[in-house]
């Protein structure tokens, strides 16, 4: 069969329409899954053909409120919700042991949550919030969550863990893999240049996570697009997406400079990253308007004695190894 270009204006359901048959019979895991984001869309999409979509989030009401809103719609889908918050590692462990007790293997995690306060705060781990919740605790959680995805794979099939970051990597200029720099960071750092750094340690992490599992799960990274989300819609980061241009002096979306996508081609990449077989021959990549984009990767992000040292870094943080036996 031949398969479409995918393209800036696709949408999440194009891409799961394509991949129906692969979609069916998998278990999924998205973080982050609020109404009002692009996890939330990716979960919808892939309800409407998954066996099992597990929908995660650190408040109880708005995972309740998304499961009513993809049951109201797709009765019949099969949603669990899981309580989660990415920035406290024993939240983390609790969570993943939730799902290591489930009878079912995992074959995709998505890591989608993402930290929407700009402003500098310390984690109840010490940790700057920032990174802890957009890197250091997904790290966690797949190394944890690796055992149920290794148990997903077969002759034909091997797991993927999605790791959505933002074009925005690509503008830092330097990022100091120690320990003490990837655990605290600055207060006197510009938000955007931790924020693009979060968001190079997800490539970094996609990349390396396929290299050292040798085969086993393959990871991916990619650039959802710019999409008016309530990330960057959030009050507290007006004023920085104004100075940078990205919304007008008036808090709204700037179409003259940007083109922004809608919530649902958003989602597409992330649906494309996660079951689009064309991937199978490239484990590691970086996509964006759901097709690899490796060219597009910032020299940090791509450089890979980065990928190496930062896991090696984090792995130093959480006093622990992460394994793949």
């Amino acid at each position: 069969m031949s398969l479409p270009t995918f393209t800036l204006t696709t949408t999440a359901e194009d891409v799961a329409t394509v991949f129906a048959d692969q979609i069916k019979g998998k278990n999924v895991l998205i973080t982050g899954t609020s109404i009002g984001g692009i996890g939330f869309e990716a979960a919808r999409v892939l309800a409407k053909h998954a066996n099992l979509v597990i929908i995660t989030g650190y408040n109880s009401e708005r995972l309740r409120l998304s499961e009513e809103a993809i049951k109201k719609e797709l009765p019949a889908a099969n949603i669990r919700q899981l309580v989660l918050d990415l920035s406290s590692l024993a939240m983390v462990r609790k969570a993943a042991a939730e799902v290591n007790a489930y009878p079912e293997p995992l074959h995709v995690l998505i890591n989608n949550a993402a930290c929407g306060d700009a402003e500098y705060h310390l984690t109840v781990d010490g940790l700057e919030k920032q990174m802890a919740t957009d890197y250091i605790g997904p790290f966690l959680f797949t190394k944890l969550l690796a055992p149920k995805l290794l148990a997903a794979r077969t002759e034909t099939y091997t797991p993927r863990v999605v790791n959505v970051s933002s074009g925005a990597h690509a503008f830092i200029t330097a990022f100091e893999l120690t320990e003490g720099a990837v655990a605290h960071s600055s207060p006197e750092q510009v938000p955007f240049a931790r924020y693009g750094q979060t968001k190079s340690a997800n490539i970094l992490f996609a990349g390396e996570l396929s290299k050292r599992s040798g085969g086993k799960i393959n990871g991916y990274s990619l650039h959802p697009g710019l999409i008016a989300t309530n990330i960057n819609t959030k009050e507290s980061n007006k004023a920085h997406m104004i100075s940078i241009g990205i919304l007008t002096p008036e808090g709204l979306p700037n179409t003259e400079k940007y083109e922004w996508k809608t919530m649902a081609q958003g989602a597409a990449t992330t649906v494309a990253a996660a079951f689009d077989t064309r991937f199978d021959a490239c484990p590691g990549a970086y996509l964006v308007d759901s097709i690899e984009a490796n060219d597009k990767i910032g020299p940090i992000a791509r450089d890979p004695n980065n990928a190496a040292a930062l896991w090696t870094v984090t792995e130093h943080i959480l006093g622990e190894a992460f394994s793949f036996d």
